[in-house]
């Protein structure tokens, strides 16, 4: 089972669109997640239209219409792995001890917020993953998202993707 895994897509703020590449790999998933701050529902019927499974939560930048239709925790088993989603984890000091007292029934949690790449696994064998952004590196020197695969109860070949840099920007709202 392949998964795709992004966060932090801050559409259509941070870009008009998601990248042509990211594109391409949600449509070759089994499975897409996303770790909220959508901004736009557009994105999340977008993504709904052209997934073959999609699992997702709300994020801190989403508003009500996001906040309806998605939840805070998303939880789901993919053949024996135990996934989560959620959009914070605090900061980075002491997280996978927050993570393990958290999340004693996942195997892995998939988490955005401070769109840097993060793959850890605490003391207890959490697997913790931020993609970082596609649409947003902030000071990270790429865009990214992740690649997975499920496979007999095992998540493995785990992969950060970098995106080539936008040769245009969004528009900026002026109000």
């Amino acid at each position: 089972m392949d998964l795709v895994i992004m966060a932090d897509t801050h559409l259509p703020k941070r870009a008009k669109d998601l990248p042509a590449a990211l594109w391409a790999a949600v449509e070759a998933a089994d499975v897409v997640v996303h770790a909220g701050d959508w901004v736009d529902e557009a994105t999340l019927d977008r993504l709904e239209e052209r997934s073959r499974r999609l699992v997702a939560c709300w994020g801190n930048n989403d508003g009500p219409g996001l906040r309806a239709r998605l939840p805070e925790v998303a939880r789901v088993e993919l053949d024996g792995v135990r996934l989560g989603v959620v959009h914070e984890t605090g900061g980075r000091q002491g997280r996978e001890a927050r993570a393990d007292a958290a999340y004693p029934d996942l195997d892995v949690l998939v988490f955005g917020h401070s769109h840097i790449p993060w793959d850890t696994t605490t003391p207890r064998g959490l697997r913790l993953l931020n993609p970082g952004s596609p649409t947003d590196r902030r000071q990270q020197p790429h865009c990214t998202y992740l690649t997975a695969r499920v496979a007999d109860g095992v998540l493995g070949d785990v992969a950060l993707h970098r995106l080539p840099p936008r040769t245009a920007t969004a528009p900026r709202r002026t109000s």
